[in-house]
């Protein structure tokens, strides 16, 4: 594009970072609270299906239902040959087919599928925190290995080269469940993860096998300085309690489900733009933000907030 929105395009990946952290954090927290109630794992289970399942499956149904335009030649032929059964199984993330783009992002949502199905039993079951902190950190200890030394072949959306970040979360919420430290010793700890973890990206974690890890430990630091300072005056919570941040963060899952598709199915205005150079492309940006918005915004208030109200069910 020739912009600084080029360059900052290129760091895109990076949100599935901090994506993976706020996921381990708030579904460990989630866990904690319900370890010693009726129904552990129904209701458990049970919301996270109504919370992931029905707008995953739409999207799954959009995509295939419309073939010619986003995987093709034909219904009939996308269904035979593109990964169908993966995707029930969500072990998409570790077959060897390529994803139509249009579903590309549903390898993340995989990982976290498989996150919740093995991580709420140990919750249950290792009643000790030290027994779930030793889990967590020989996740963390894994990732870099595995990143380093994995079979070749390998694909990289593996979900042990992706585990850093849920297991950095899930390792924030133990300890604000466990510990009893005050505001101010949490906002330190998190200001000085963030600035060590955004440091480390940017400098000796570049480009080796320890980036993922420094990425998550700057978002970790992040989430763990804002979770301190809840309750506070300023203009940070403000931010995060109404407004853009809390609107997009309530259309989140939408939006980033469905962003690749609504690209695509807007390809044409790709097209009429692309003549119009560096003010084409910058135009270009903001009707897809607006389109993806629209779409999503669409999504959360006619579709899933409405589903979600069956979650007193559990």
């Amino acid at each position: 594009m020739g912009t600084w929105i080029d360059y900052a395009s290129l760091w895109g990946w990076a949100g599935v970072n901090l994506f993976f952290v706020l996921s381990g954090f708030l579904i460990t927290s989630i866990l904690l609270e319900a370890r010693g109630k009726p129904h552990y794992f129904r209701n458990f289970y049970g919301r996270r299906v109504l919370r992931i399942w029905p707008l995953y499956l739409l999207l799954l149904v959009c995509v295939y239902l419309n073939a010619p335009w986003y995987i093709g030649p034909s219904v009939g032929d996308a269904i035979r040959t593109a990964p169908w059964l993966a995707y029930i199984f969500f072990v998409q993330n570790l077959i060897h087919v390529a994803l139509p783009p249009a579903v590309g992002p549903t390898w993340s949502l995989a990982i976290e599928e498989q996150y919740y199905l093995v991580w709420a039993p140990l919750v249950r079951v290792l009643n000790r925190p030290w027994m779930l902190t030793a889990v967590l950190v020989g996740a963390l200890v894994i990732c870099p290995w595995f990143r380093m030394h994995h079979p070749q072949g390998t694909l990289e959306t593996h979900t042990l080269f992706h585990l850093d970040g849920i297991a950095l979360g899930s390792l924030m919420a133990l300890a604000l469940h466990t510990l009893t430290l005050s505001k101010r010793a949490w906002i330190t700890m998190g200001l000085v993860g963030g600035v060590a973890g955004f440091w480390a990206t940017a400098t000796i974690a570049g480009g080796t096998a320890f980036l993922d890890s420094a990425l998550a430990v700057g978002f970790a630091g992040v989430v763990l300085a804002a979770i301190g300072s809840t309750g506070a005056r300023n203009p940070v919570n403000a931010a995060l309690a109404r407004g853009p941040l809390a609107f997009y963060g309530r259309i989140s899952y939408g939006l980033y489900m469905t962003h690749i598709a609504v690209f695509i199915f807007f390809g044409w205005v790709d097209l009429l733009l692309d003549k119009y150079g560096i003010v084409g492309n910058v135009a270009l940006v903001g009707i897809r933000l607006l389109t993806s918005t629209l779409v999503a915004t669409g999504l959360w208030y006619g579709f899933e907030s409405q589903l979600l109200k069956l979650r007193r069910f559990f």
